[in-house]
């Protein structure tokens, strides 16, 4: 039995122009688009409001938020995953680049156990029906760790692979080149005294210069000849692009200056901005202003990061500061991050796209999600 919806009375945000109209869905495909006041009986009524394609996120951290909500506190797996499932709806994400990470924090040994729950559970949830995005996997590797080669090979081959980014997060560089928000970033999140973080800094100093090159070209090799996207993490420099460039990085995620960005450019690496960072007008470690970014045409995608309801927010602060039309806004966070990992059957309403649709209305300007369809079929 074919399942058929018709959303009529809306804003549609097309690839090129936003129009009033309506939208057929079909077995889980877009069917038709019609523009004007013209609507297919029985249909329901969008009162006006945008119809935007189902957001794509490529990098958040939300889910190892559920699975430790607080230090020492690990909550189980499968109701982490509904809960977090469930907040990623709300923003209007429909698929989603759950990023896990392999090494990086003094308590690193939850990493891979938590990573590979995380694989198990969200298989055995997608064939309960129990998720409402559509959930991949982005692995975060920590560079500078030992052991991060050996890990990562047991998960390479994880049909549920999709992303993964090389990271370095020694203190003094990248991120962190300033080495008291460092201090100060690591001491609240870990608890720790001053001399436990001077500890801690000569410690992950050490790591960084016996590991980071040698973890960095055996990672890329592994992924080289794979369909799986792979991502620089914090560049700052022309150099560190140039660098992952040569390895085979095709994507920039949070580049910390307009340097890295401009960098990208030249070599062709498509850009990640932090969602947060554009909300809040400044990055949280000191590093360049993803509006900044923007303005200099050095943006090309949005990731929320650790707040999953900034992806939407930052698509309306594009549009209603810098002028963005709703439509190029709207790309970096659907059509241009799902063509970064290689999916090209959703990010737009187009005829025979996926029936991934989020329903949006403003409220003391700012955007909220009433509806959200997922393969044609209503989640929220």
């Amino acid at each position: 039995m074919k399942h058929e919806v018709n959303l009529s009375n809306a804003r549609l945000v097309l690839p090129d122009r936003v129009v009033e109209g309506s939208v057929s869905l079909r077995d889980g495909r877009i069917a038709s688009i019609d523009e004007g006041h013209v609507a297919r009986a029985p249909a329901m009524d969008l009162e006006g409001d945008w119809l935007l394609p189902g957001l794509v996120e490529l990098h958040t951290d939300n889910l190892e938020g559920h699975v430790k909500p607080r230090p020492k506190v690990v909550w189980p797996m499968l109701p982490a995953l509904l809960a977090h499932d469930a907040e990623l709806t709300a923003a209007g994400i429909t698929t989603v680049f759950d990023s896990l990470r392999l090494g990086d924090e003094a308590d690193d040994d939850r990493c891979y156990t938590t990573l590979k729950e995380s694989v198990e559970e969200i298989r055995g949830a997608e064939a309960a029906r129990l998720l409402r995005s559509d959930h991949r996997i982005h692995i975060r590797l920590e560079i500078c760790k030992a052991g991060v080669v050996e890990d990562f090979a047991d998960f390479k081959d994880e049909s549920l692979l999709s992303m993964c980014s090389l990271m370095d997060h020694t203190p003094g560089q990248r991120q962190f080149a300033n080495i008291e928000a460092y201090r100060t970033y690591y001491m609240g999140k870990m608890g720790f005294s001053e001399a436990e973080m001077e500890a801690y800094i000569d410690s992950r100093l050490a790591e960084h210069d016996r590991w980071a090159g040698p973890n960095r070209a055996a990672l890329a090799e592994m992924l080289r000849d794979t369909d799986i996207a792979l991502a620089s993490h914090d560049d700052a420099t022309a150099d560190h692009v140039a660098e992952a460039a040569a390895l085979g990085l095709t994507i920039s995620e949070f580049p910390t200056t307009l340097e890295a960005g401009r960098a990208c450019r030249a070599h062709s690496l498509t850009t990640i901005g932090g969602a947060p960072n554009l909300v809040r007008g400044k990055s949280h470690s000191g590093n360049v202003a993803v509006i900044d970014l923007a303005r200099n045409d050095l943006l090309d995608a949005l990731a929320s990061d650790y707040v999953p309801a900034s992806l939407l927010l930052g698509v309306f602060r594009l549009h209603d500061e810098l002028g963005w039309d709703l439509s190029r806004a709207t790309a970096v966070a659907t059509r241009n991050p799902a063509r970064m990992v290689g999916l090209d059957d959703r990010g737009d309403i187009a005829e025979g796209q996926r029936a991934d649709l989020i329903w949006v209305t403003r409220s003391h300007d700012l955007p909220v999600v009433r509806g959200v369809w997922r393969g044609g079929r209503r989640v929220l």
